[in-house]
C-alpha cells in the first residue's frame, strides 16, 4: 500500500491491524484531545485482540500437531519448533500486558507523558509504538544506561 507522499506503508503495522490512519491533528488541537485517545483506544484494542486470537491459533495448532515421530531428527525438529511458538507466545503475553497496562494508562488520563520527565511523548512516536512510556530521549538514555551497564 502507498501514501500520497509515496511512502511504503507495512501491512504489519499496528496501524493497519486496527485500520486507522496516522492521526491528522487539527490546529489548534490539545494535545490527547478526546479523538486522540480515542484513536489509541482504537489502536491497542485491536493490536490486544490480535495477539490473543495469534496466541489462541497457536495454542490449538501445537496440540493438533503433536505426533509421535519414530525418527528421533524428526521428533527433535518438532520439539524446537514448539518451543520456538512457546517463546513467541511468552513474548505476546508480555505485549498483552504492556496493552492492558497503556489501556488502565489511558483511563487514568496518564497516557502520552513520560513518565520520567513528563514530556508528551508524541502522537507519532505513539503510533510506532503505543505502549511506549518514554519520551525519545529518556528512551535514549536509558538504553545508553543498559549498554554501559551490560559491558
Amino acid at each position: 500500500m502507498k501514501t500520497k507522499k509515496n511512502k511504503k506503508i507495512s501491512s504489519l503495522s499496528i496501524l493497519s491491524i486496527a485500520g486507522v490512519k496516522p492521526y491528522k491533528k487539527k490546529k489548534n488541537e490539545k494535545y490527547m484531545s478526546k479523538k486522540q485517545i480515542e484513536h489509541f483506544k482504537k489502536i491497542l484494542e485491536a493490536w490486544k485482540n490480535q495477539t490473543e486470537n495469534k496466541m489462541k491459533y497457536t495454542d490449538n495448532n501445537i496440540s493438533q500437531e503433536q505426533i509421535n515421530f519414530p525418527d528421533p531428527i524428526d521428533r527433535a525438529v518438532q520439539e524446537e519448533e514448539f518451543s520456538l511458538k512457546l517463546q513467541n507466545n511468552a513474548r505476546d503475553i508480555q505485549i498483552i500486558k504492556k496493552i492492558k497496562n497503556t489501556l488502565k494508562k489511558i483511563e487514568l488520563n496518564n497516557f502520552g507523558y513520560c513518565e520520567s520527565c513528563d514530556v508528551k511523548i508524541g502522537i507519532k512516536r505513539l503510533e510506532a509504538r503505543p505502549t511506549a512510556t518514554l519520551c525519545i530521549d529518556c528512551k535514549t538514555v536509558s538504553e545508553i544506561r543498559d549498554k554501559q551497564i551490560v559491558k
